[in-house]
């Protein structure tokens, strides 16, 4: 969460964008965010959002409250739709992170996930061995030990009078 605060230590005020829509997720996500939030000393507003038509209203809420950035939850729908939300986020001025990298070429800020070709060649190991006759339940859970940062510097640079420290042009692994 350190990383989705820009505006360094003036930033007081943080929102995370979460679907209610997974159950699975939403909860887990928010607590942790909250937790994030309280080590970090900051105030962390939850936003929920589950269809389309919900980030319009999404975003003219985060407009009042004006929080310092904003985290954007992992899901498969916010995942289909990083695009929309990269456009929002650049409209309202609002600085956000999402763990799809792909969110940073439409304009979002930054994200920060696991890497997706490191997980397509686990896939692919995992299909070799069970092609060669392994039970998958005897093969091994893996968890993502590669992960990628990457910050839009355009869009860095246009807030630099509010970051701290250099934009960087590359992903950190």
């Amino acid at each position: 969460m350190d990383h989705a605060v820009p505006d360094g230590p003036t930033a007081s005020v943080i929102a995370a964008l979460i679907s209610p829509a997974n159950r699975s997720t939403a909860e887990p996500q928010s607590s942790d965010l909250q937790a994030a939030a309280r080590t970090l000393g900051l105030q962390l507003h939850v936003v929920h959002a589950s269809t389309e038509r919900d980030f319009d209203t999404v975003f003219a809420s985060l407009a009042r409250l004006r929080p310092g950035a904003l985290v954007i939850g992992s899901d498969a729908f916010f995942i289909s739709q990083n695009e929309q939300l990269a456009t929002l986020a650049v409209r309202h001025a609002m600085p956000a992170i999402f763990q799809d990298h792909a969110f940073t070429a439409p304009g979002g800020l930054m994200s920060y996930g696991g890497s997706l070709p490191e997980a397509y060649r686990q896939a692919g190991i995992y299909t070799g061995r069970i092609l060669k006759g392994e039970k998958p339940a005897d093969l091994p859970v893996i968890q993502s030990t590669k992960f990628e940062l990457i910050i839009n510097y355009d869009g860095a640079s246009r807030r630099s009078s509010r970051c701290s420290g250099r934009p960087s042009r590359s992903p950190a692994g």
